[in-house]
Parts: C-alpha cells; structure tokens; sequence
C-alpha cells in the first residue's frame, strides 16, 4: 500500500508542477506577448492622450464629464460614479423605490438642464458595469443645445458633430463615444467655428 501511494504521488507531483508552468506562466506570457504585438493599445488600456501626450482617459472607460460645456455620461453605480476600481451596477430591480427616486431626479436634473421631449434612457439609467463610455446618438442630441449654449456655437455645428463621431455597431446600436465627443467639442471651439451672438 505504501509503495503503490509513493508511486502514485510522483505521477501527480509531476503534473501539477507542468501544468502550473504551462498554464501559471508560459500560457500568460503568450497571450500578453500576442496581445503586445498584435493590439498594443488595447492590450495597454486603449490610452488616449491630449496634444502634449498626458494620459486624459480610455476610449473603453467612461470618464465622469460634470461640466455644462461638455457633453456628459450616463449616470454610474460604480463607487462614487466612474470609479474603475469599484465597476458595478446598483443592483437595484425595477421595481426598486431607490431606482425610482434616482430616475426621478435624474430626469428633473435633465430637465433643468433644458433636455425636451422624451428623455433617452441612456441619460437617466447606469450601465451594468458602471463605466459605460458611449452613448446614444438620441441622448447626445438631447445635450447638444445646452453644450451649445454655454460655449456659444450654434446648435447645428454641434448637432453636426454628434452626427460625425457617431459610429455604426456590428451587433449593437449606434454609439458616440463620449470622450471622442468632447475631445472634438474642444477642437472645434479652438478653430473658431461660427458661434451664436451673445446676449
């Protein structure tokens, strides 16, 4: 009995130790080599930086944008909102009356902040992760006339920039990245676009 347990535990000893370094060491430093060469900048964090090259946010990532000069995300269950280190939603179901009470004022802070009409559900209801960094074209266009109005350009030319950076989806819906948005929102406000006479 004992011989046959001692021939037994060699065998055993042997594949764990070849699998922990198959699969521990040289399966990761593989994919993280084919990721390097083939997708550096996913493989990195899809990075975007500013004109100086400083690090300003992820195109995957969804930044929290407070300013009424630019267009702002959805709202975000993660952490304190946007929080990349606590990514989740509330976990609250519909039927939920803190769900309720944060929609409603969702949609009276929309509304003060002069958004018509329906109100895009993407405005007003948290991703599942909580780092949502895209949009709808509706929930865009639905903030483009107070982005146009606290900087000054004319409604069209932004409504015009939303339609640019919209990007059609394979699977999904189409999408503006709201980072990609404001990004092209400061471009444009730099070249001199025709703006709105003050008053």
């Amino acid at each position: 009995m004992g011989k046959d347990f001692s021939s037994a535990l060699r065998p055993a000893i042997v594949m764990t130790l070849l699998f922990a370094a198959l699969l521990g060491l040289a399966y990761p430093l593989a994919m993280t080599g084919i990721g390097q060469a083939i997708f550096p900048s996913q493989a990195n964090g899809s990075l975007v930086r500013d004109g100086g090259g400083r690090v300003i946010g992820s195109t995957v990532i969804g930044p929290a944008f407070t300013s009424e000069r630019y267009f702002q995300t959805r709202p975000s269950a993660a952490g304190k909102g946007y929080d990349g280190l606590a990514s989740s939603g509330s976990n609250l179901g519909p039927t939920a009356q803190a769900l309720v009470d944060r929609v409603k004022a969702d949609v009276g802070k929309r509304r003060g902040e002069g958004v018509t009409g329906p109100v895009p559900g993407d405005l007003v209801t948290a991703s599942g992760s909580g780092l949502d960094p895209d949009l709808s074209p509706a929930a865009a266009l639905a903030q483009a006339p107070r982005v146009a109005r606290v900087r000054g350009l004319a409604p069209e030319r932004v409504r015009a920039l939303v339609a640019e950076r919209t990007e059609a989806s394979v699977l999904g819906e189409p999408h503006v990245n709201v980072l990609a948005l404001n990004q092209a929102l400061d471009g444009l406000s730099r070249t001199g676009s025709p703006e709105v006479p003050r008053r």
